[in-house]
């Protein structure tokens, strides 16, 4: 039995939290004066925070718009970046994504991140960004946690054997079922589309994420054919809608009545806060519109919510860091989400409420049983963190340390004397 106690520091929602007992890679103890440990560690008054949860991200396309001359969208728009990345993938092999993937993933692990939804294209007859994802998977596994959606980029009936595809990646390992109904070539196929996507979920046991209404028409309501499908199977807490843009656009009469719904259904949202404000708009003059789904009306509904990165320099967003405290720092700008009471919660964006939507809550937190994964942001609370865009100091998985750096915050700075 090895232990390790953790002292000096603030714990995230744990006030009366200052050392923390690790034994053998779980968490035995928060608390103070707690038992003698084989080893120490001081954290020097730092705040501890479940690692950080990136529930909507694709690595198969990170980086592919920067080595790429065929990725430029000149018109900015989701669609045009769909049709680039058509062309791009015909030329990939699972070696290519394997590396770009690992530097995307080095990215968002030096930012705090350790749990990564990634929706993968099958809607490629070799499915070369699976298979490179499937091996990711399991090579990575100790120090990153990867969940896969089968995931349709160019559409189930758009594409030759779309469903077909989605299935087989099914089949050969994927968490997640992926659809994207918006993008289909009619209403129907798009609302087929989604039927198909629950019913492959039912079929195989699977989590549902489903790219939703990602455009600014107020009548792409394919959410709504969605939440109805899973309230009626019981399947809502484990699907996921992304996106979700057009519900910003919405009439309040049309989204006050399905907020209810979605309640009663367990839904969760994700939203892509500095990819969406991007891409979304395009059609307008002013008032332009954000291109973000109703975030802070979730949260005071009590309906699930999260943010991802999305993309890092693809044909869809030529930035993109991996940087999930940034990713915050827009949405809660964007949905003005801002009084001092919501700060000092929004870091749940990042964590408890992504860790919800990938259905990990019984492994993941900061609780006595559960795996010893947190991470030590350069801020003493959660709302300077926030206000900060707190870097992160530390990365400890199942107790060891990932990764840790040193910042010199007391460097005396020549400032006249008030």
């Amino acid at each position: 039995m090895t232990t390790i106690k953790f002292t000096n520091l603030s714990v995230y929602r744990q006030p009366d939290a200052k050392e923390i007992l690790v034994e053998d890679g779980t968490f035995k103890q928060f608390g103070t004066n707690l038992p003698d440990a084989d080893e120490t560690v001081d954290l020097g008054g730092k705040l501890v925070v479940p690692p950080y949860v990136d529930s909507h991200l694709h690595l198969d396309y990170v980086y592919t718009g920067r080595d790429d001359d065929a990725a430029d969208n000149v018109s900015g728009t989701l669609f045009e970046g769909i049709a680039r990345w058509s062309h791009i993938k015909k030329n990939h092999t699972v070696e290519d994504v394997k590396r770009r993937a690992l530097r995307g993933i080095r990215d968002e692990m030096i930012h705090g991140v350790q749990y990564i939804r990634t929706h993968v294209d099958v809607t490629d007859p070799e499915l070369t960004g699976l298979k490179a994802m499937l091996e990711l998977r399991e090579e990575i596994k100790d120090t990153v946690t990867l969940q896969i959606v089968s995931f349709p980029q160019e559409g189930m009936h758009n594409y030759p054997r779309g469903a077909e595809l989605v299935e087989e990646g099914l089949k050969m390992g994927a968490d997640v079922v992926g659809g994207i109904p918006h993008s289909e070539w009619a209403r129907q196929y798009g609302e087929e589309s989604v039927h198909k996507t629950v019913d492959l979920a039912l079929k195989y046991d699977k989590l549902i994420d489903v790219h939703c209404d990602e455009t600014d028409d107020p009548m792409s309501r394919f959410v709504e054919l969605l939440n109805a499908r899973v309230l009626a199977e019981d399947y809502g807490k484990r699907t996921t809608a992304s996106h979700t843009c057009s519900f910003g656009s919405a009439d309040n009469a049309y989204a006050f009545r399905m907020m209810g719904l979605f309640k009663k259904s367990g839904i969760n949202f994700t939203a892509q806060g500095t990819e969406n404000a991007y891409l979304q708009g395009r059609a307008d003059s002013y008032p332009k519109r954000r291109g973000l789904t109703r975030v802070k009306e979730f949260l005071d509904e009590g309906i699930n919510v999260s943010c991802g990165q999305d993309s890092i320099v693809d044909p869809w967003y030529p930035a993109g860091n991996g940087n999930l405290m940034n990713v915050l720092d827009n949405t809660l700008h964007l949905a003005q989400i801002m009084s001092f009471d919501e700060m000092e919660v929004a870091l749940d964006l990042i964590t408890y409420n992504g860790a919800k939507s990938l259905s990990i809550e019984d492994i993941y937190g900061l609780e006595e049983g559960k795996d010893a994964n947190f991470i030590v942001l350069n801020s003493d609370t959660a709302l300077e963190a926030v206000r900060q865009r707190a870097d992160v100091l530390r990365s400890v998985r199942r107790g060891k340390t990932i990764f840790e750096r040193s910042i010199n915050i007391e460097k005396d700075l020549e400032l006249p004397t008030v």
